[in-house]
């Protein structure tokens, strides 16, 4: 992500959605962008993601947060404008002010959390979201049977961290819907759990937590197991790949801690 401002070619861009613009600001998140920035202008307050436009999985990821947030709203904020020309795609989000979740064993931010995941399980999925079944983990399965535990026609969230379920006064949110997909209901709150180890909880706590999402009572004990265990193959295959990043370490020892408290 362009952690310095975009120059004067994108701001020319996005002018006719803003009007004269006030302020620019980088966000500490986004990395999956080359620009995140927060704008204060002539219209208003946006939070802006823009991606080169050529063909990859950066303008795919974009291309499909903007045709899932019509149905995810209010958990997610409202797409105000898309814009591109041949150089940047760009989405334009009504600001929200909300703080990064605290996800470590002793946040008040827990109960918000498991209830923002339930708000997305009343989720109906929409039409668009039947063509992106969930494949990611399969490559990673034991066999072809686990791997059908990863199925279904729930729609997923996915991307669940600390910055990306923000903590208003009032509301919260799940922001980044970069990659939705067509599963299994229960690998929401599965991925919670990862993140709940990775942040102090031991194993018992993080699934004495996610009992607390309405998806995660009806998931069968084997298909849990089969997810466990490609998510430690998937983790590991990461931190292999890119030794320099100290965070996907930390995620394949989570995995790890996680599916030994399972004796997998």
């Amino acid at each position: 992500m362009t952690r310095s401002l975009p120059g004067p070619e994108f701001q020319a861009l996005i002018r006719p959605h803003t009007g004269d613009l006030i302020d620019l600001r980088p966000t500490p998140s986004g990395h999956t962008s080359d620009v995140s920035i927060l704008v204060t202008s002539e219209k208003g307050r946006f939070f802006v993601k823009a991606v080169r436009n050529r063909p990859g999985g950066r303008r795919d990821s974009l291309v499909r947060e903007g045709l899932i947030n019509p149905y995810v709203r209010p958990i997610s904020p409202a797409v105000r404008w898309q814009i591109e020309d041949d150089t940047w795609l760009a989405l334009g989000f009504a600001y929200v002010d909300g703080r990064s979740a605290d996800f470590t064993p002793a946040s008040p931010d827990l109960p918000a959390i498991i209830d923002t995941l339930n708000r997305i399980a009343d989720l109906d999925l929409p039409e668009v979201a039947r063509a992106w079944p969930e494949t990611r983990w399969d490559r990673f399965a034991a066999n072809e049977t686990d791997a059908a535990h990863f199925a279904g026609d729930a729609l997923l969230y996915t991307d669940i961290n600390p910055d990306n379920l923000l903590i208003g006064n009032r509301e919260t949110w799940a922001v980044d819907w970069a990659w939705p997909t067509r599963g299994a209901a229960f690998i929401d709150p599965a991925c919670l759990i990862l993140q709940l180890i990775a942040d102090g909880h031991t194993p018992e706590s993080a699934e004495s937590w996610a009992a607390g999402c309405k998806t995660w009572a009806t998931a069968a004990p084997e298909a849990i197991n089969a997810f466990a265990l490609a998510t430690l193959r998937m983790n590991r295959h990461h931190a292999d790949r890119h030794p320099d990043a100290p965070w996907l370490a930390a995620m394949a020892t989570a995995a790890q801690t996680w599916t030994d408290h399972r004796a997998l």
